[in-house]
């Protein structure tokens, strides 16, 4: 059975709305920093790092994408954006976007311990609210 985290854009969050294009843009961020950490330590780090591709299918375009691995530890992460209503508590209902991370039955522990990791970086950016694979929540937003 699948796995599932979710980011979600609250309102104090960096950002209340985000597309695939941008989730990609922090992907290359992301993998970007990660191969400087390997510079540093004059080591090929960024293969080790977050081994993965994007693949995108057609059915999914604008609102999910994996991340395909071709490493032996690593198999896929799958990535999307939806929008859920949140009751205020006043009555009123607003819509909020979500970002679900997706580990599908083929992925593997190494798979898990990636996506944790990008899961936390992505939130840390946006200034939102984690809900990891365990149930657990962090948040990174300002809260009153």
């Amino acid at each position: 059975m699948a796995n599932n985290a979710y980011i979600k854009l609250v309102p104090s969050s960096e950002k209340t709305d985000i597309s695939t294009d941008e989730m990609k843009d922090f992907f290359f961020y992301y993998k970007d920093i990660t191969s400087k950490t390997g510079d540093q330590l004059n080591w090929q780090f960024t293969d080790a790092a977050f081994p993965y591709e994007i693949k995108e299918e057609p059915s999914g375009k604008g609102q999910w994408f994996y991340l395909y691995s071709t490493h032996d530890r690593y198999k896929a992460i799958l990535l999307g954006v939806d929008k859920e209503m949140i009751d205020n508590g006043d009555g009123t209902q607003r819509e909020q976007t979500y970002i679900q991370i997706t580990l599908p039955e083929i992925s593997t522990y190494g798979d898990k311990g990636k996506a944790n990791e990008f899961c936390k970086f992505l939130a840390k950016k946006l200034k939102a609210e984690l809900h990891l694979f365990n149930g657990r929540i962090m948040y990174y937003y300002p809260r009153k």
